[in-house]
């Protein structure tokens, strides 16, 4: 009896508790993934130079993340031109985040992170929904709360305020 009530302890505590999120000033983590055509992304290498954004969201094509993901969308451009790489990940497979990647028009990369290794790497929960903003390896602002419709705005706002990057009004 003591066994199994430990085996069911251990098991409930691995199944709800979860790596402590990337600290800003961390190393961002060196992992890769696979996007949404089936491709190896070395994000490692990605983050090594210049300014990243990440952002997890819980599953591709529900309202939230649709409009987590439209929002960085519509301000793609702004990102682009200040030399900001967005990848979005979550746990969906390939071919669920290329059909919402279609679906959506969206200008950046998804990361089908199926064996969570992307997702555990930034100390991530299942239905965490969160964003990092990454520059030349180290983690320089993070949003563990990050919002659907306001994502591209925190974002921008975030980068104002970090004197990275200045946005019209």
């Amino acid at each position: 009896m003591k066994t199994t009530l430990l085996v069911t302890i251990a098991m409930l505590t691995s199944l709800f508790s979860h790596a402590k999120p990337l600290e800003v000033g961390q190393d961002a983590p060196a992992v890769s993934g696979i996007n949404q055509d089936g491709q190896t992304v070395d994000l490692g290498a990605v983050f090594s130079s210049g300014i990243t954004l990440v952002f997890f969201y819980p599953m591709a094509d529900t309202p939230g993340c649709t409009a987590q993901a439209c929002s960085l969308r519509d301000s793609f451009q702004e990102l682009v031109d200040k030399e900001i790489r967005v990848f979005g990940v979550s746990t969906d497979k390939p071919e669920k985040q290329k059909a919402f990647k279609e679906g959506n028009l969206l200008p950046f990369d998804l990361i089908a992170d199926t064996d969570k290794v992307v997702s555990k790497a930034f100390g991530r929960g299942r239905w965490d929904r969160q964003a990092y903003l990454i520059q030349d390896g180290k983690v320089i602002w993070r949003d563990l709360k990050a919002s659907t419709k306001t994502q591209a705005a925190d974002f921008k706002t975030a980068l104002e305020e970090l004197g990275i990057a200045k946005f019209a009004p």
